[in-house]
């Protein structure tokens, strides 16, 4: 994709469903073979971190180095509670928020993601900026970079030209500064997930281990069922290394029969 992202067609692999129960019940025609197991990896929050790390920005990056649930510590931060404090609708919104940010979502935008007045989600936005003054730098130093230079580049040198900046037209010129925050986040974690994958490969090409699927933050394998274990360990400590970021990179295993029946490893 344009941001550097995989994409899958014929069918489209990354797009089927699991939050409907039709979607649940599709998801268990995919089985893995005789005497194997279907094993999934996959990072936790990299968009986020990889927000963290290009921003630099303290209150983020500490977050992130402190552990915990970095939605909780936004919740915190942006409506002035104690984390103890945070309710799951503080939760969801600071969520939203969160993830609003990659994708350049403005009051307008998260007024109508969250059911609430434009006026209480401008509030949250300029509530989070107050408290993340890092990213804010980052993201108008980034756009004012990208209308000079006309495109933007990943951490590892993915390039997107934005020709939209140059069109005259304003909501063109909205959609490109949107484009190159959320081309240097994605495209970030997709060049970190290309790595992992490029680095597990050379280590599993001639074994039975079958790398079969990439879902955007997630590795789908096929695996003997005697090798669960190893395997499983193996594929997170390389997803976590693939690169050194200023904050650590987590990933999480689960494994089954089929895609649906995918149960938490204890690694």
């Amino acid at each position: 994709t344009v941001t550097g992202r995989l994409s899958s067609s014929s069918p489209n692999l990354q797009n089927i469903p699991v939050r409907t129960e039709k979607g649940r019940l599709l998801r268990t025609a995919f089985c893995a073979g005789e005497g194997n197991v279907l094993l999934s990896v996959d990072y936790s929050q990299i968009d986020l971190r990889v927000l963290a790390h290009e921003s630099q920005d303290p209150v983020l990056v500490q977050s992130f180095i402190d552990g915990g649930d970095i939605h909780t510590q936004t919740a915190a931060q942006i409506f002035g509670v104690m984390p103890l404090m945070v309710t799951e609708q503080m939760r969801s919104s600071a969520k939203a928020i969160n993830f609003g940010i990659i994708y350049g979502q403005g009051p307008m935008g998260l007024s109508q993601a969250l059911s609430i007045p434009m006026r209480e989600a401008k509030e949250y936005i300029d509530n989070y900026f107050k408290n993340y003054q890092g990213v804010r730098r980052w993201i108008d130093e980034n756009i004012a970079a990208a209308r000079k230079n006309g495109y933007v580049k990943t951490m590892m040198g993915h390039i997107r030209y934005l020709p939209e900046f140059n069109m005259g037209v304003g909501s063109m010129a909205s959609f490109a500064q949107r484009a190159a925050i959320n081309t240097i986040v994605q495209g970030g974690s997709a060049d970190i997930i290309k790595k992992a994958m490029v680095d597990i490969f050379k280590e599993v090409r001639n074994t039975p281990v079958k790398m079969v699927m990439q879902v955007h933050d997630e590795l789908i394998f096929e695996v003997p069922a005697e090798r669960l274990t190893a395997v499983a360990s193996f594929v997170k400590e390389k997803m976590q290394n693939a690169v050194k970021l200023r904050v650590p990179l987590l990933a999480s295993a689960k494994a089954g029969k089929n895609w649906y029946a995918l149960e938490k490893l204890p690694l």
